[in-house]
């Protein structure tokens, strides 16, 4: 989708509808996904989405440039999608007595034959705080200590969480994998 930026952030910051509507429009799906990935079902993430744009609207004029706009929202809607979750007291699974050590004792499953969608459902059936510090590590791109001050965790129970997470992946991908191949099998 084509936009001028710099007209879409003026005329957000005149508070233009127009251009309130149409920065929804160039980030309202990619920012759903992303709400997505931190929520358990489409309510709450229409819920994050929702306030992550009243939020966007509100402080349009704190936006300084130093970065493309679209990085600056998705920082909100992380936030936002953070905030929700701990409100809901969803990431409760995140203290110290979960510094367990996982390793995965398995070669990593391949990842061919999973599609994204596949992958994304395997994501949301972590529990939640794994859920939240698998996407911010591996997908957002966050280091654990920028977790886990956003967090309020230690930088170890972040790093705990991930492998954590990464055990269960691997652990659904190999049964999911052993799956495949018995009814591939059967067909044969």
């Amino acid at each position: 989708m084509i936009f001028d930026e710099k007209e879409l952030i003026n005329g957000c910051r005149a508070r233009d509808r127009t251009a309130q509507k149409r920065l929804y429009d160039v980030f309202g799906g990619k920012m759903y996904a992303i709400s997505m990935r931190y929520t358990k079902n489409r309510d709450d993430a229409q819920d994050v989405l929702q306030d992550a744009f009243i939020k966007i609207y509100e402080h349009i004029h704190s936006f300084r440039g130093d970065s493309p706009l679209e990085f600056w929202i998705r920082s909100i809607v992380v936030n936002t999608a953070l905030k929700h979750l701990k409100k809901q007291k969803n990431l409760v699974d995140l203290d110290e007595a979960h510094q367990t050590k996982y390793d995965i004792e398995t070669p990593d499953q391949s990842l061919a034959g999973f599609q994204w969608q596949q992958l994304m459902e395997f994501i949301h059936e972590l529990p939640t705080g794994c859920q939240t510090v698998f996407n911010l590590f591996a997908i957002e791109g966050y280091k654990h200590h920028e977790i886990a001050e956003m967090l309020n965790i230690s930088e170890g129970t972040s790093k705990s969480q991930f492998a954590r997470a990464r055990t269960l992946l691997q652990q659904k991908l190999n049964k999911e994998h052993r799956f495949d191949n018995e009814s591939i099998k059967r067909q044969s």
